[in-house]
């Protein structure tokens, strides 16, 4: 996953309101029934203000209605993240990834690119790469809610991939989740989701292995392909 932030605007903006980011206008938001809070640099002399969190109904609103312009975000636990832009590295690893991952396969499966899976009623992620059952227009009239196997690719995001993702998709029960580590270049696969009240959001996987580029992945749901790890790295 591409490094990310937090997207957040004041609650007590009203509707059409600039919406700001390091100190730059990215959008406004339509009059709609959504608010939530930010932290002022004068907090010291003001009420704490509570964040408000977003459902996935909402979020999806807001998508149809342009709120958000070319920015790229994703809803993570009722909370709007900000995608970073993406450098070449990265860019050729996902596309390396996803040629492999389809060359592979057998007939019957897709493997879609960053895009949404709506996973439940607040969150909606855009995995680097997903892995699904079926043909693409399965999906024409709504984004899928599950995937057989997720792939993120790691540089500068790693801890965020490993901590916040890895508990999100574990809640969701995704079975198969592999973290491509471009920085020690290595895949890390998780497995086995099972509820933890000390991960970030209440689920982690129980099963972690970490492949040299040397060593083999099999995606869980397809035992019949196996990929040379190497090959997913640039």
């Amino acid at each position: 996953m591409r490094c990310a932030t937090s997207w957040i605007r004041s609650c007590s903006s009203p509707p059409g309101a600039a919406v700001t980011r390091a100190g730059r206008v990215v959008g406004t938001i339509p009059d709609i029934d959504v608010a939530f809070g930010a932290p002022y640099a004068d907090s010291m002399s003001q009420e704490p203000l509570t964040v408000r969190r977003w459902t996935r109904v909402e979020y999806e609103r807001l998508v149809d209605l342009g709120a958000f312009d070319r920015e790229s975000l994703e809803l993570v636990c009722g909370q709007l993240i900000v995608a970073e832009p993406q450098g070449s590295y990265h860019v050729t690893a996902v596309g390396m990834i996803a040629s492999r991952l389809q060359a592979v396969l057998p007939p019957g499966w897709i493997v879609r690119v960053q895009a949404p899976l709506a996973l439940d009623a607040e969150s909606e992620p855009e995995p680097d790469i997903a892995v699904l059952r079926g043909t693409w227009a399965d999906y024409r009239d709504a984004h899928p809610s599950t995937a057989a196997l997720v792939v993120e690719v790691a540089d500068s995001s790693l801890a965020f991939d490993r901590v916040d993702k890895a508990s999100l998709y574990a809640r969701a029960r995704l079975a198969d989740y592999w973290i491509v580590n471009l920085a020690d270049r290595m895949v890390e696969i998780y497995r086995d989701p099972a509820a933890d009240p000390a991960a970030r959001h209440g689920w982690s996987y129980r099963s972690r292995l970490t492949l040299p580029p040397s060593e083999t992945a099999t995606p869980l749901a397809v035992p019949s392909v196996t990929v040379l790890v190497g090959e997913l790295l640039p």
